[in-house]
């Protein structure tokens, strides 16, 4: 996957004729009406994404971006495909980042919901992230226990992905959360059986943080639009440090990601591989 460019002309023009600036979510997302996950995007039985260097992109960068779609955070998506997205992908590439390959996760709570993690592709081309984004099951689910399933994206970012990024070039990933709430403490073995269709192990939010850290670094985006996020924050930035990044406004999502990611690469400088092209050498 990533084998194709970001073209902002291109997805103005598409997104224009598609009416995502005037179309309601539902009439986008059009897996509400099916109430359930696209197949293409049910985790169950993956082995591995994979985010692979090619020719158009021979320094990729993965970055995982793994969205709460339980209730209370389901108009995110919305508001990404409306005009969030290009801002976020033109904003890195445009800073500095030239070979992003995004992989989108939907992220709910595996106690609760009937689809608690959603899986794409890493893909850099601006029809393909829409098409994936689009493909996500809003399941505005959710319940009263202590949090939702951020957990998911760290275990399927340590055991489920695979890039050259990390195993050529010893560069980790990044893994961003979206979300307003704590962060559910466990993830048992029986939840990785029913998601995945298969697990031995039950593990802790600490263990699996870890293990995600070792080939990605790891932040979440703590909106603060209700009393629980407020309360949620303390334990976030507990957890995560400075890589707790808290805003007010949703809209400032893809201003947040990007700076980031050009801050991270900013003083690092991409070593070309055969056939690399002259523009990649930019710090």
């Amino acid at each position: 996957m990533g084998s194709t460019r970001y073209d902002i002309d291109a997805r103005f023009d598409r997104a224009r004729k598609a009416g995502y600036g005037s179309k309601s979510a539902g009439e986008i997302f059009t897996q509400n009406a099916e109430r359930r996950a696209h197949e293409s995007m049910n985790p169950k039985g993956i082995s591995f994404r994979e985010s692979r260097d090619s020719s158009v992109h021979p320094n990729s960068v993965p970055i995982i971006l793994g969205l709460d779609v339980t209730g209370s955070m389901g108009h995110i998506p919305h508001e990404l495909i409306k005009e969030g997205l290009p801002k976020l992908m033109g904003g890195i590439i445009q800073g500095g980042v030239p070979d992003p390959a995004l992989l989108f996760l939907g992220i709910g709570d595996h106690e609760c919901d009937a689809f608690p993690l959603q899986v794409g592709q890493f893909e850099s081309g601006d029809e393909e992230l829409d098409m994936w984004l689009t493909r996500t099951y809003i399941e505005s689910g959710g319940g009263g226990n202590a949090g939702e399933s951020y957990l998911l994206a760290w275990y399927f970012a340590a055991f489920h992905t695979r890039t050259d990024a990390f195993e050529k070039r010893n560069q980790k990933g990044i893994l961003f959360t979206v979300g307003d709430e704590p962060c559910l403490k466990t993830l048992p073995a029986s939840a990785i059986r029913e998601i995945m269709g298969a697990g031995q192990y039950t593990y802790t939010h600490f263990e699996l943080l870890e293990e995600a850290k070792k080939r990605y670094e790891v932040y979440h985006i703590n909106v603060l639009h209700s009393d629980q996020a407020m309360r949620a924050d303390s334990g976030w930035k507990e957890l995560l440090g400075q890589n707790c990044l808290s805003i007010a406004d949703h809209r400032d999502i893809p201003n947040v990601i990007k700076g980031v990611i050009c801050d991270r690469f900013k003083n690092e400088t991409f070593r070309p591989t055969e056939g690399g092209l002259d523009h990649i050498q930019m710090f």
